[in-house]
């Protein structure tokens, strides 16, 4: 067994071993690739996989937290192993070069996920669960048919719009997002590389609410073939309770559903009692479970 940094050439490997241990995560390989060729700037972000014969059996990314002003933090993301590999040390293997790396980083805290099944091993390297994340798919076939746009706003996809404002109101929106740590912090440039530019961002099926020419609302839609991820949906808060988010959530699942999506992810914080009601509303149903994971480093 070797762990080595992630290279570029890994992405489609890195993306079917990702498939078959979370099967509701989307990310395809060109955006894949973009990640470990260009990471997001200003986090330190850096990955490693874990090979054995050759063929890539294991995943683990680490990095700073660029989205909050909380200091020393960092997380260990997306760790896992190829079922058929496990036992074997490789997990601990991965979980070691990610806390190195982010220890000279002046990380002071570590956040990660885990399955129920993974818990055990958080718990023996020093994590203690805390907060549940949620993960629904719906069928889009199955999907309601969207709801028309009050008179008093428009609804527009994110490729008819200027990115800067679709970024002030992502970074409005996020202040008071359910976490472990606040999301008060995102710079123009980070929104660009994570959401704008991403190669998987369907700028077309992903639609805003305009109200007095100022995006009020949104729901963003990631998408690989006929598999999406809705990656954020939300309001701003002076906007909220009056059905801005359903409204673009439902209309981005339609324009995906025509363009040929059939099937769509999505997660939300166990906390998060409006998305959950607004997912259950359009037909998403759990697939998932996972807990939120911390580690004081010293």
């Amino acid at each position: 067994m070797t762990i080595r940094v992630a290279r570029p050439d890994d992405a489609a490997d890195v993306v079917a071993l990702r498939a078959l241990v979370f099967p509701y995560l989307v990310r395809s390989v060109a955006s894949t690739r973009q990640m470990i060729a260009e990471p997001s700037p200003g986090e330190d972000w850096t990955a490693f996989v874990a090979e054995v014969d050759g063929t890539v059996v294991g995943w683990v990314s680490a990095y700073r937290d660029g989205r909050t002003s909380e200091v020393g933090s960092g997380n260990v993301s997306l760790l896992h192993v190829h079922p058929g590999h496990r036992g074997r040390g490789i997990g601990s293997g991965l979980l070691a070069a990610a806390l190195d790396h982010l220890t000279p980083l002046d990380i002071r805290r570590v956040h990660g996920w885990a399955l129920a099944e993974g818990l055990p091993f958080a718990r023996r390297h020093g994590f203690t669960a805390g907060r549940e994340m949620r993960y629904s798919a719906v069928e889009l076939r199955q999907a309601p048919p969207p709801p028309a746009a009050p008179p008093h706003v428009r609804l527009s996809p994110l490729s008819g719009l200027d990115p800067y404002q679709v970024y002030l109101a992502n970074r409005a929106a996020a202040v008071d997002e359910p976490g472990n740590v606040p999301r008060d912090v995102m710079s123009y440039e980070s929104f660009r590389y994570e959401v704008w530019d991403n190669l998987g961002l369907d700028r077309d099926s992903s639609t805003a609410v305009v109200a007095d020419g100022v995006v009020v609302a949104f729901s963003l839609v990631k998408r690989d073939g006929d598999r999406m991820w809705s990656d954020y949906t939300a309001t701003v808060p002076e906007h909220r309770g009056r059905g801005l988010a359903r409204l673009a959530k439902a209309n981005a699942l339609h324009r995906a559903a025509t363009s040929g999506v059939r099937v769509a992810y999505t997660s939300n914080d166990a906390a998060n009692a409006p998305m959950l009601a607004i997912n259950e509303g359009l037909g998403y149903r759990p697939v998932a479970t996972q807990w939120s994971c911390l580690r004081e480093l010293s």
